[in-house]
């Protein structure tokens, strides 16, 4: 049995019964894909050469399935590998001109596909197929590329073989490839008692005859090499990354929340993630961090994320309050983005793919902590999860600096025997060709993509399907409640829907500023900030036997339906300010505004009230911040403003025939249609309708509409506007 000390070996024999080897592949890919100390998301690959029969000639062929481009092997599932004939892979050899033709290459693997399988070859297929295993493993483990990373890094695989007996073979760096694929074949006919190959400044290769013993294997040689590394990192102690010279702020949370919308603003057009504790803690606010984070990331899967080096902001941890930190991210931008420039135009070649963003992608704010970006949500926690790996390879290689550095490794290029790529290979890899195409392949971004919309009001009506549509277009939607059952019943919806990072439920009392800001700080911590606000939340009381409401009735009616309104869009347009990247706001208001008509008299003239607001509030908001209302006539549908009392005393009232025994639907449509039969269109208006001109008053569809009402009634007269 494999003693493990550092590792789990997760293998369940009952669960692998009956697989086949594609299927125990993707199980074996599963279990390493886990744990994030092994390989991160979408990093590393797996293969088996699988012995099947030609459909075509009936003759048995070995077919090599390889984790397809872009997959990610914590979530692969059997479609996700590329299929290939191992003797076609092989015979393109003979057209491989070197390796300055390399490229060239890749245009040939979808001529090998075996069974017309849709699924794309990576550019790591000839690194499985030229190695002599039935199964192989390539993964970028924390500890593996630490020794990787090293100035001193052949030694420290010498010595490693002299501690454990584990032998692996030392590459120089190469770019992965067809080249490097051959370079693996002779390493392992030059080395064949070898364990594994570490490729420098990359990742770590180990194999097997099978499935189950290739991933034996496989731990067996990270468990030993963890354990070489944290005992490196652990003799090190509190001198690690030169030792803390800053605190962690006390107020942290605090800082976090006011710098985030600034850096997502700075950024532009992404979604922020937070990250902070544990090793986080001891990079950001060590003596050395600043150094090590210029020289930027080792391994490509890091910086094809995070960027060739993260922005790092200096000020004054010490004593500085939000408008110092805040100045110091102003002021650290404009170098950052110069000096990306400067690298992309020095390193660039006539067939490079044009510049994308200068800006960063990671943020290190000493005494804070990590702030990191993307496309969505999971994508920003990725990269931050990307560049804590970043920081435990730093932590290995800065702590094994007790053997003399490789003649061969040029000064300026090692921190503390840390050791980065130089820019021309960075900047090969993230302006690879190969990359761009992968990119290029990625499905286009739906309209609200990468944009945060808030929602106050969670009702089952216009409150969800407000939220579905948002969502359906591609925005992060936070659910706000005074009850926050109903909130998380609909953002557990959405998650399902649409992903689980899209969505969070958030309590909230809108009539109370002071909640309105927590909710707000909540989720510009969550996600970096707030693009769109719908205020959905209202109330109405029906009149009582004297054919009026209370008093208090009639304040708290003003109250929800009208001061909630404002005190909502005013704390979201602060947060939208400071982004400075401008915003959308609807408020939900009703034919009742410019209806007048008996027992409503509350309800409709806040409506009236808020009408106005919102020409108020564009005035006030503009330039950047677009206001705009929404005014429906009566939504009966999922409404509760709609029970079943007030369901049989407005039917009561109108003079329409119901059995008690009814159900509560039954009796919401029957009052439906009847309001339908009211308009000129003759049609129910149900959420679904609301929530399409919601959506198109928060796109760029009506991009340059502002100030107005837009009726969503059916065509009801009586609110035609005078």
């Amino acid at each position: 049995m494999l003693e493990l000390k550092y590792l789990q070996d997760l293998w369940i024999e009952r669960e692998t019964e009956g697989m086949d080897e594609p299927e125990l592949l993707r199980y074996r890919s599963n279990l390493l894909g886990r744990d994030l100390r092994i390989t991160n998301f979408g990093g590393g690959n797996t293969s088996a050469k699988v012995p099947t029969l030609d459909p075509i000639t009936g003759v048995m062929v070995d077919v090599l399935w390889v984790k397809g481009s872009g997959g990610d092997l914590g979530t692969i599932k059997r479609d996700g590998f590329a299929t290939l004939y191992q003797d076609k892979l092989q015979a393109i050899r003979r057209r491989y001109r070197g390796a300055a033709y390399e490229d060239e290459m890749v245009d040939l693997y979808p001529l090998c596909t075996f069974g017309n399988n849709p699924r794309a070859a990576s550019i790591d297929t000839p690194l499985h197929a030229f190695l002599p295993f039935r199964h192989v493993d390539h993964l970028h483990p924390d500890s593996a590329i630490a020794l990787a990373a090293c100035a001193n890094g052949q030694a420290q695989v010498r010595r490693l073989y002299e501690e454990t007996g584990i032998k692996l073979v030392w590459l120089p760096w190469k770019r992965p490839g067809f080249e490097l694929g051959l370079w693996l074949e002779n390493a392992v006919r030059e080395n064949q008692d070898a364990d594994g190959i570490l490729l420098a400044s990359h990742g770590l290769f180990t194999w097997g005859g099978d499935s189950r013993s290739c991933y034996l294997n496989t731990l067996r040689v990270l468990d030993t090499i963890e354990g070489y590394v944290r005992k490196r990192i652990e003799a090190r102690g509190d001198r690690l990354f030169g030792g803390t010279v800053v605190p962690t702020r006390a107020d942290r949370d605090a800082l976090a929340r006011a710098v985030m919308p600034v850096l997502r603003g700075e950024i532009g057009n992404v979604i922020g993630h937070f990250s902070a504790g544990g090793i986080i803690d001891t990079f950001v606010n060590s003596r050395r961090a600043s150094a090590l984070a210029f020289q930027g990331t080792s391994c490509p899967d890091h910086f094809v994320r995070t960027k060739v080096r993260p922005l790092f902001v200096d000020w004054d941890v010490q004593s500085g309050d939000v408008p110092s930190l805040i100045s110091a991210v102003r002021a650290a931008m404009p170098a950052y983005r110069e000096g990306y420039i400067r690298y992309y135009e020095e390193n660039r070649e006539p067939t490079s793919p044009d510049m994308r963003s200068p800006n960063p992608t990671v943020a290190i704010v000493p005494g804070v902590g990590l702030f990191s970006f993307g496309r969505s949500k999971a994508e920003a926690r990725i990269t931050g999860e990307f560049y804590v790996n970043a920081i435990n390879v730093m932590a290995g290689a800065t702590s094994m600096n007790d053997l003399p550095a490789q003649e061969d490794i040029p000064a300026e290029r090692v921190v503390d025997n840390y050791v980065a790529l130089p820019p021309k290979e960075a900047f090969n890899i993230e302006y690879w060709q190969l990359e761009e195409a992968k990119l290029r392949r990625m499905p286009p971004e739906k309209e609200l993509s990468r944009k945060v919309a808030v929602v106050i009001g969670a009702s089952p009506g216009i409150g969800r399907a407000v939220s579905e549509r948002l969502a359906k277009e591609g925005a992060h939607v936070v659910v706000a409640d005074i009850r926050p059952e109903l909130a998380e019943q609909i953002a557990d919806s959405l998650k399902k829907g649409y992903g689980a990072e899209t969505a969070a439920a958030e309590p909230v009392d809108s009539t109370d500023r002071a909640s309105l800001k927590k909710m707000l700080d909540s989720v510009a911590l969550r996600y970096g900030g707030v693009d769109i606000l719908i205020q959905v939340a209202a109330v109405f009381f029906p009149p009582g036997a004297s054919g009026r409401i209370t008093e208090e009735q009639w304040k708290k009616t003003l109250d929800i339906n009208l001061t909630a309104s404002m005190l909502a869009a005013d704390e979201a347009q602060k947060v939208m300010a400071e982004q400075g990247t401008g915003g959308s706001i609807i408020l939900i208001s009703s034919a009742n505004a410019v209806v007048p008509k008996r027992g409503s008299w509350a309800y409709d003239v806040s409506k009236a009230a808020l009408n106005h607001l919102i020409r108020e509030m564009a005035v006030e908001f503009a330039p950047n911040v677009r206001v705009n209302g929404v005014a429906p006539a009566s939504v009966v549908e999922g409404s509760l403003q709609f029970p079943r009392e007030r369901l049989i005393s407005s039917l009561t009232k109108y003079g329409i025939a119901f059995e008690d025994s009814e159900t509560t639907e039954s009796l919401r449509l029957k009052l439906s249609n009847y309001y339908a039969q009211r308009t000129l269109l003759k049609r129910p208006v149900t959420p679904r309708e609301v929530a399409e001109a919601v959506y198109l008053l928060a796109s760029s569809r009506l991009g340059l509409t502002t100030g107005h009402i837009l009726p969503v009634d059916a065509g009801l007269t009586e609110a035609f506007l005078r």
